[in-house]
């Protein structure tokens, strides 16, 4: 199968089965100018599918570095509101939304992490009304990854870059059941493997999860009422979709006060061009009292002060070592790809989905059983074939779910 069909299948993919697109649906599209062949592949897909309109944002690196250079200093408290006003009245309206991930991951790591903090928390508040009606899956959403060749120079840095790029774009087919006979269909068979996992999780009803390994000694509560989630999902307009194209995952709200412990990354995280290594915090009654890292330190402080709840966790998610992604032996140095490859935590905000009759409830509801409210969602990796996780019952009775990184239920 030669390059262009493989493409196009992805571009099939992310209509039917990441935004399971409806007909006289509206699509929303964001993706950085690198991407141009995939969008206009999944365009075309878009309208086959009977979409009434196909709107692209694109974002430039040039552009975004052109700004720390050259921007005047009171600028970086700037964010395009007027855009996302639009954003959030096109899925008021019924937009679907996808985006197309594929940035190069230390594109800011030499810029001031003052500018960075002050722009990232400007377009936060700015994308918040937006952002909301997503992680509420008031609409049906998605998001995959493009192999722009900044990003495959970062995963081969010891390849030619049409190598690196070929071989990136390899590992994103195989993570993401291109390369299987029907890709529609394996994908019908996985969410089906999700949703067994997830179901088994929300009838045993744990309070909490125990993590331990490495570096690792954390309990994390889980919120009152909180409900798995993970594979394709139910969006509140009725259209099953699947939000991340690749997908390990099962995953919840904790409580946002009740966590406790240290816990040590188990891989790098890459935020906003700066790479984050070698993570150890330690919490005490929800919050992050104590952190460092490897690399990155200054800008991870910047994203623990955005707000309160930025020191507070906002999901907990289960993978196997065993995953796909994992066994690639292949560092993304992507959020998207590196949380499918082990189990993770996500400072911020909450998921409102994974609280049960989250659409009854109001904010103050939601906050009291322990839903985090945050500017910012930044999930990053805990999991290893070193890391035992346990369920602990109400009772405080604690069930093996994984050891050594591996699902024992």
């Amino acid at each position: 199968m030669d390059f262009t069909t493989k493409l196009d299948r992805l571009a099939e993919v992310a209509v039917k089965v990441g935004l399971g697109l409806r007909p006289g649906q509206e699509l929303v599209i964001t993706a950085p100018v690198e991407a141009l062949p995939l969008t206009r592949l999944i365009t075309r897909h878009a309208y086959q599918a009977g979409a009434s309109l196909v709107t692209a944002f694109y974002a430039d690196d040039d552009a975004a570095l052109a700004r720390y250079e050259l921007g005047a200093p009171e600028g970086f408290d700037t964010a395009p509101g007027w855009l996302y006003e639009g954003m959030a009245k096109a899925f008021q309206g019924g937009a679907a939304r996808l985006a197309i991930a594929g940035d190069n991951p230390t594109l800011l790591a030499a810029q001031d992490p003052e500018k960075v903090s002050r722009a990232n928390r400007a377009r936060s508040k700015a994308y918040q009304p937006a952002l909301q009606l997503i992680v509420d899956f008031h609409i049906n959403w998605s998001i995959l990854s493009y192999a722009s060749p900044a990003w495959a120079k970062m995963v081969f840095p010891g390849l030619p870059e049409t190598e690196a790029v070929a071989k990136l774009w390899d590992a994103i087919f195989a993570a993401s059941r291109i390369d299987e006979a029907d890709p529609v269909a394996a994908w019908h068979a996985h969410n089906a493997r999700l949703h067994a996992r997830r179901t088994f999780l929300n009838d045993r009803r744990y309070d909490a999860l125990h993590f331990q390994g490495p570096g690792t000694d954390l309990t994390v509560g889980l919120a009152e009422d909180h409900e798995w989630a993970g594979g394709s999902e139910s969006a509140r307009n009725g259209i099953i979709c699947n939000p991340n194209i690749p997908t390990e995952e099962v995953f919840t709200t904790p409580h946002a006060e009740r966590v406790s412990g240290r816990v040590t990354s188990t891989k790098p995280l890459s935020y906003q061009g700066t790479l984050i290594e070698g993570i150890a915090v330690r919490f005490e009654g929800g919050r992050i009292v104590e952190a460092t890292s490897r690399t990155g330190e200054t800008v991870l402080r910047k994203v623990l002060e955005t707000d309160d709840g930025a020191a507070r966790l906002g999901e907990v998610a289960l993978v196997p070592h065993s995953s796909p992604i994992s066994k690639s032996g292949i560092l993304f140095y992507n959020t998207l790809f590196d949380e499918n490859a082990a189990s993770h935590i996500a400072l911020g905000q909450a998921y409102n989905k994974c609280i049960r009759d989250f659409e009854t409830l109001s904010e103050e509801a939601l906050t009291a059983k322990g839903a985090n409210r945050s500017l910012i969602h930044i999930d990053w990796m805990i999991g290893s074939d070193e890391i035992d996780v346990d369920g602990i019952s109400a009772s405080g009775a604690a069930e093996p779910l994984m050891r050594a990184g591996e699902w024992v239920i």
